[in-house]
């Protein structure tokens, strides 16, 4: 081993045990221990954050991340290959829930590279959806993001149905999904790229920056929050709340559902915007 690499394993052992001298008692002590050394620059905040979505991933649950049933992208079963295919392209996505003639439940899992051996003509007159029909996995929405992504793990599920305490479909979660609690939103080769504040991600759903000023979001969405109270939308958020709030945290304002995706101890990152039917509106 050369001395290098003996001087970065003891450089991490010796931030490591001035992290952990005195011994917290619980939860909250443990993470007041970690944000105390990132602001003595014995963790940087990229290592900070992680952290606590390590510890605050077992309090999440599958309610609070999954896709909702409303916007789960779903094929049916009797639906042509070639009607399948622009469904596929337009999504982006790789896996995709499978509903027979009761709409209401899922019949099984498509997954979008099983597609690709029907390409021929010739094959594809002898496609039949349920010889690659793979078999879905059901959780209850009550069930803890850090036991899913052990299960995850597993059965190497990559996606799961979340149902009600009824057994009815709420919705859907992924791997991805629940990664995204720990290391942050993570984007892939489909996702439109990142260059401004407001990114459109579905029907009503969208990726905002925190520091989006209220001005743009005003003019983008066409509504009249208080510019004078608020310069951004971080802003606005903590002062409906009264308080800095945690990631997966929640708030409806008007007919604006805003979730926090990403924050740590002092400030808003990243936030998803879902914007619900006037019916749903808060008091």
């Amino acid at each position: 081993m050369n001395d290098t690499l003996k001087k970065s394993r003891l450089s991490l052992l010796e931030k490591l045990s001035r992290i952990f001298l005195e011994t917290p008692q619980n939860k909250q002590e443990l993470t007041e221990v970690l944000q105390a050394s990132e602001r003595r620059d014995l963790l940087d905040m990229d290592a900070l954050n992680m952290i606590e979505g390590v510890l605050q991933v077992a309090e999440i649950q599958v309610r609070d991340i999954m896709i909702p049933r409303s916007h789960m992208v779903i094929i049916e079963e009797d639906t042509a290959y070639t009607d399948m295919l622009p469904v596929v392209n337009e999504s982006g996505h790789s896996r995709f829930p499978v509903i027979g003639e009761n709409r209401d439940e899922i019949e099984g899992v498509l997954l979008a590279k099983d597609l690709l051996r029907y390409v021929d003509k010739e094959a594809r007159n002898s496609f039949d959806i349920k010889d690659v029909l793979r078999k879905a996995v059901f959780v209850p929405e009550s069930k803890r993001l850090n036991v899913l992504l052990k299960e995850f793990r597993s059965s190497r599920n990559h996606m799961a149905i979340v149902v009600d305490e009824y057994g009815g479909v709420a919705g859907l979660v992924t791997i991805e999904d629940v990664l995204e609690q720990i290391v942050g939103e993570i984007d892939d080769e489909h996702d439109i790229e990142d260059v401004g504040n407001i990114r459109r991600m579905g029907v009503n759903r969208y990726s905002l920056k925190a520091l989006t000023p209220i001005e743009e979001f005003n003019e983008f969405f066409e509504c009249t929050f208080n510019e004078d109270e608020s310069d951004t939308l971080a802003g606005m958020l903590m002062k409906h709340l009264g308080h800095m709030p945690k990631r997966s945290e929640a708030i409806t304002i008007d007919n604006y559902l805003f979730k926090i995706m990403s924050a740590d101890s002092r400030r808003i990152k990243h936030v998803h915007l879902t914007i619900l039917p006037a019916a749903e509106k808060s008091d």
